[in-house]
C-alpha cells in the first residue's frame, strides 16, 4: 500500500473533494496518526488509494493498487468486513504489512469497508498510536463511519454521471481484454452472449465457466438495455485464470446487493441479480463519470 505514488492520476473532482473531507474527518479521531482511503474501480480488480500524508491540502494524490494485495484494507474491501488488531495479532496473516510498520508509531490498525446499500464502494484504514480499550466497540463505531462515508461517496458519484465514454486502456500488462459495443435494443443481449462465448472459448476457458459467464452477462446486458439512457458496452478480462466481465451504460441508478433487493422497489430486475449473486464469485457496481458499470468475477 506504500508503492509508487502517481501524483497526476485523475479523479472526478467531486470524488476528490469527498476524499479530502473523509481523510480530514478520520484523521481527527482520537489516537489516529495516519489514514488510508481506497475507492473500488476496474471491476473490483484495483483500488484507487490515497492517504492523509499524500495530499497537498487542496487535492488528494492517488495511486492504483492491486485489490488482491494481502493487507488489512484490501481484505476489508474484498470481504465487506472490518479487520482490526494489534500488530502482534495481525502478524500471522499480514507479516509483510506488519514489518512495514517498523519505525512508525503504529501499535494498532483498523481497516473498515465503505458501503452503500450493502455494496462495498471502498474502504479506509486507520493507524493508531495505542490499542483501544475495546476493539469491538471501536470497530462498531468505525463501521458507522464507513456507512456514512459510503452514502456521501455514492452521492458524489451521482453528481458526475454523464454519457457513456469508451473504456480507458487501463489494464495491467499481461491481462487479456476484449471489448464489445451493444445496440440499444434487446437484440444486444444475444449479440453480447455470442461475443463473450466466442472470446472465452478462444482463450481456452472451460465450458462450465464460459456458460456461467454468458448466463450472468445476459442479466447485466438486459438491465443495461432496459434501464440505460443510451448504448452499453462489455469488457472481458482474463488475468491468471480469473475472469472479470463488466457491462457499462450511461444509467444513473446504483445497483444494490442481493440482500437488499426485496426491500428496494427500484431493483426491478432483482431476480436476475440474485442469479448473478449465486453464480459469480463476487459482483458489484461502480457509478462514476463514465456511467454505471456492473461487474462480476469468476475465479474458479
Amino acid at each position: 500500500m506504500d508503492g509508487a505514488v502517481e501524483p497526476h492520476l485523475e479523479v472526478d473532482p467531486v470524488v476528490d473533494v469527498w476524499a479530502l473531507g473523509a481523510l480530514g474527518r478520520l484523521a481527527r479521531l482520537a489516537g489516529v496518526h495516519r489514514v488510508g482511503l481506497a475507492v473500488v474501480e476496474g471491476g473490483g480488480r484495483r483500488l484507487r488509494f490515497t492517504a492523509s500524508d499524500r495530499h497537498s491540502g487542496t487535492s488528494a494524490r492517488w495511486c492504483l493498487v492491486d485489490a488482491y494485495d494481502d493487507v488489512p484494507l484490501n481484505r476489508a474491501v474484498r470481504s465487506g468486513a472490518a479487520v482490526a488488531g494489534t500488530l502482534g495479532q495481525l502478524r500471522p496473516t499480514y507479516a509483510d504489512f506488519v514489518k512495514a510498520q517498523n519505525g512508525t508509531p503504529t501499535r494498532f490498525v483498523a481497516a473498515v469497508p465503505i458501503m452503500s446499500a450493502a455494496q462495498v464502494l471502498g474502504g479506509f484504514v486507520l493507524f493508531y498510536d495505542e490499542p483501544p480499550e475495546s476493539s469491538t466497540v471501536l470497530t462498531e463505531e468505525l463501521l458507522v463511519h464507513g456507512t456514512e462515508l459510503g452514502r456521501e461517496l455514492r452521492w458524489a458519484q451521482l453528481q458526475r454521471v454523464r454519457r457513456l465514454d469508451d473504456w480507458a486502456d487501463d489494464t495491467a500488462p499481461g491481462v487479456r481484454t476484449a471489448h464489445h459495443s451493444n445496440s440499444t435494443d434487446l437484440a444486444a443481449v444475444g449479440e453480447a452472449r455470442a461475443f463473450v462465448r466466442r472470446v472465452l472459448q478462444s482463450w481456452g476457458v472451460n465450458e462450465d465457466d464460459t456458460e456461467t459467464a454468458v448466463l450472468c452477462l445476459s442479466e447485466l446486458v438486459t438491465n443495461a438495455v432496459v434501464h440505460g439512457a443510451g448504448g452499453s458496452s462489455v469488457r472481458v478480462c482474463e488475468d491468471s485464470g480469473v475472469i472479470t466481465i463488466a457491462v457499462r451504460d450511461a444509467g444513473s441508478r446504483p445497483v444494490g446487493r442481493t440482500v437488499d433487493l426485496q426491500a428496494d422497489p427500484l431493483a426491478v430486475h432483482g431476480r436476475g441479480l440474485r442469479l448473478v449473486d449465486a453464480l459469480a464469485s463476487r459482483w458489484g457496481s461502480e457509478l462514476s463519470a463514465t456511467g454505471l458499470t456492473v461487474w462480476f468475477v469468476l475465479d474458479g
